[in-house]
């Protein structure tokens, strides 16, 4: 585009008195830009004026000095053939000011304030020259049905959300009807006032609902064998359930492997899905993918002293609810809720909420089919949240169920029962408790945790990646993104995302539903979903100079990315959530986008002003998670908490999106530090991104050997982990690593 700037220097807010605004505006007239002042463009009449400049003037890219940009973005939303760029002035200079102190005087903190204002105005000014309009990625056709994979409550239910929100939905389920775990229920929990009395199941009614919806077409006894493509436009194959074939799991292809494929060393795991793909054409095209294929009752057999497989009459939960329903339940019963033994404490694998309702639902079959029948709950956790609550005190009132804390050191054999021996129970006494049956609350492990389910045909594998940060969950950001999984145009729901009980599987498959919708909608429009909602930038490729590095591949969170039988990768942009990780990752920078590229962020760093004649005056670049570390800061600022005016901060999608060579333009310049601030990883993990801040981490440790061999402090580059939650914090963390910087001294580079 042609593009025409304006500055626009909002003098309100304490700007106008904190800041020499002549001085800023002589910044952007430096640039070449006209600028403007008002006590408050954010109001109707400073906004007037941007709209009059635009109309008049032909300005297409406003460059407003005022708030930060996280604040009034559709005040300054001035239509889709602009684009503004933001100069935070208030939280980032003014609002967050250094006070006098011992070694600093007003007048010199009033001097090092003012030159922060002019750094971020020459970034803005460095950014709005490197900036383009982006032009959204529009596919020739979108497809708007919805496949959903898995017949039980939440597949059923996201089934019907979607077909009463008018698309079409096919519904694969493995088995031979539909229904999954709940048919087998003899009752189901409370799910309405007064909670207090188990229910009737209704998930005939719920099977008979999606059976006769027009707008659903049902497959049983169905797998899906494979998911190409990606969001409105997945090309799905199927096969016979429980059958299994050459292309049903291929390994996810690594750097070393591709590299010992393309030299002959061994066979591509893949080849014998690319031989199918290239006979049969796709059954099915699809739109998204509502992930609902449940959980299966985890493992016990592990903890011998329970005896579950070699003493009769112990069982799991999901075992009693079949003799429930068929009325053979015994008189007297143990429900154990904990392994007990050494680690007493610790609950079964895959143990939650849901366990616990279950226990206090089991335990009202025995009251219910045997008058004189007596239910032992013995647990070290017992959860029931929200109205369950009501059902938990019912289960307390009646007197043949006896609930304990109680640590479980072994079950026998005893005559024609067994023996539950117990310790370190409520009543400070070890019990013995004879019993019919012991009943070990299994966890709901999902289906994710076992085998690929999704079955990608992505670079990747087939399988969702790194799931053990999730405990096998297929989920990528359980706090900020529900629903979301490791694959854009998959939503995960019920089960296989967290273990629900019946309520909650049925929000959970509605908003599900509703995601996968959401999804169709952007791929229509060539806009990114969740985090970036709207963006309608995507990665661009001068594949010219591409060496088949494939570590844009390995790297994309996403699984964005596909490569060719060379290595070169082939970008499937409805997948991208624009991260820009893979722009980060690539060592020839040939990665970049419209509006966020290598060399926009390069410019905006050259752009800061290196004084190379005064040692109290270092300067150090921060690179800052704009999901995170930039709202703690923002947050930081407004409750006035200050922040080291050596440091500029400049705004990056992710930190997995910072390209090495920023480091090196920025210490090259005279710098005397570089910082990274983004989300925590590890078991702290946050980021939206997944892996964006372990990613950088990774790479600075690459880059300060590369700095050690140069004369440079390692030392001068650091990453640091900030939550969002720590606004009363990530100054002293910035203020850390500042200090650190002052004992290396200045940049032995300065001035060159």
């Amino acid at each position: 585009m042609d593009k025409k700037y304006g500055v626009y220097i909002c003098t309100g807010c304490g700007i106008g008195e904190a800041l020499d605004v002549d001085g800023l505006s002589a910044i952007a007239q430096e640039n070449g830009m006209t600028a403007k002042t008002h006590e408050a463009f954010c109001g109707e009449a400073g906004r007037q004026m941007i709209k009059d400049d635009m109309a008049n003037e032909g300005v297409n890219v406003p460059v407003i000095c005022a708030c930060s940009p996280r604040v009034w973005k559709e005040e300054f939303n001035f239509g889709p053939e602009s684009i503004t760029v933001r100069a935070n002035l208030r939280e980032g200079v003014v609002w967050s000011a250094e006070k006098p102190s011992d070694d600093r005087s007003q007048e010199v903190v009033d001097e090092f304030t003012n030159e922060l204002a002019q750094d971020y105005v020459r970034i803005a000014c460095a950014q709005a020259m490197k900036i383009d309009l982006p032009v959204p990625y529009k596919q020739e056709t979108t497809n708007r049905r919805i496949l959903v994979m898995g017949g039980g409550i939440a597949g059923l239910t996201a089934a019907r959300e979607a077909a009463k929100a008018g698309h079409e939905v096919l519904l694969v389920e493995k088995t031979d009807k539909l229904g999954g775990k709940a048919l087998g229920w003899r009752k189901q929990l409370p799910t309405k006032a007064p909670w207090n009395a188990l229910e009737e199941s209704s998930i005939q009614e719920l099977v008979s609902a999606v059976q006769t919806d027009s707008r659903i077409t049902v497959k049983t006894s169905t797998e899906v064998a494979r998911i190409a493509g990606a969001p409105g436009a997945f090309q799905i194959t199927f096969k016979e359930a429980g059958t299994r074939s050459e292309w049903d799991a291929p390994s996810r292809v690594t750097v070393d492997m591709q590299d010992k494929i393309d030299k002959g060393e061994m066979e591509d795991p893949n080849a014998g899905y690319k031989k199918y793909t290239e006979a049969n054409p796709a059954a099915e095209i699809v739109g998204a993918v509502v992930l609902a294929t449940g959980w299966v009752p985890a493992d016990v057999s592990e903890f011998e002293h329970l005896g579950h497989g070699k003493l009769k009459n112990v069982v799991t939960n999901a075992e009693f609810e079949e003799l429930a329903k068929e009325g053979k339940v015994p008189a007297n019963v143990a429900f154990i809720q904990s392994p007990g033994g050494e680690e007493h404490d610790k609950d079964f694998p895959y143990a939650n909420s849901v366990t616990s309702m279950v226990a206090l639902k089991q335990a009202s079959y025995v009251r219910e089919d045997n008058p004189d029948g007596k239910a032992y709950v013995l647990y070290q956790h017992m959860r029931t949240p929200g109205n369950m609550e009501l059902f938990y005190k019912g289960a307390q009132n009646n007197d043949g169920i006896f609930l304990t804390k109680a640590t479980v050191t072994g079950v026998e054999e005893s005559g024609s029962g067994l023996v539950v021996k117990t310790k370190d129970t409520l009543l400070q006494e070890d019990l013995n408790l004879e019993v019919d049956m012991v009943v070990l609350g299994a966890g709901m492990k999902p289906t994710t945790a076992l085998a690929p389910t999704v079955n990608l045909s992505y670079r990747q594998g087939p399988a969702f990646l790194d799931l053990e940060l999730f405990d096998g969950y297929a989920d990528s950001n359980f706090i900020c993104f529900p629903y979301e999984t490791r694959r854009t145009g998959v939503y995960a729901c019920g089960g296989v995302r967290k273990a629900t009980d019946m309520v909650e599987t049925i929000d959970d498959a509605c908003g599900a539903a509703l995601k996968a919708i959401q999804c169709i909608e952007s791929a229509d429009h060539g806009v990114s979903v969740h985090p970036r909602s709207g963006d309608g930038s995507y990665p661009e490729f001068y594949f010219q100079r591409c060496t088949q590095c494939k570590r844009c591949t390995e790297e994309c969170p996403f699984g964005a990315l596909d490569d060719d039988a060379k290595g070169t990768p082939l970008p499937n942009p409805t997948r991208c959530r624009r991260c820009g990780t893979c722009m980060g990752a690539c060592p020839e920078r040939i990665i970049g986008f419209k509006n966020y590229s290598i060399d926009m962020i390069g410019s905006m760093v050259k752009a800061v002003e290196v004084p190379d004649d005064d040692e109290d005056k270092l300067r150090i670049v921060a690179f800052v998670c704009e999901n995170d570390a930039y709202p703690a800061l923002d947050m930081a600022a407004m409750r006035r908490i200050s922040l080291n005016n050596l440091v500029r901060v400049i705004p990056v999608r992710c930190l997995g999106s910072v390209n090495m060579v920023w480091i090196k333009d920025a210490l090259s310049s005279g710098m005397d530090g570089a910082l990274l601030l983004g989300c925590k990883f590890g078991d702290d993990y946050q980021c939206h991104f997944v892996k964006g801040s372990e990613i950088a981490d990774k790479r600075m440790a690459n880059i300060g050997e590369t700095l050690g061999s140069l004369g440079l402090e390692p030392e001068r580059c650091g990453v640091r982990q900030v939550a969002i939650t720590d606004y009363d914090t990530v100054s002293e963390v910035i203020n850390e690593f500042i200090e650190e910087i002052k004992e290396l001294g200045p940049n032995p580079f300065k001035g060159f």
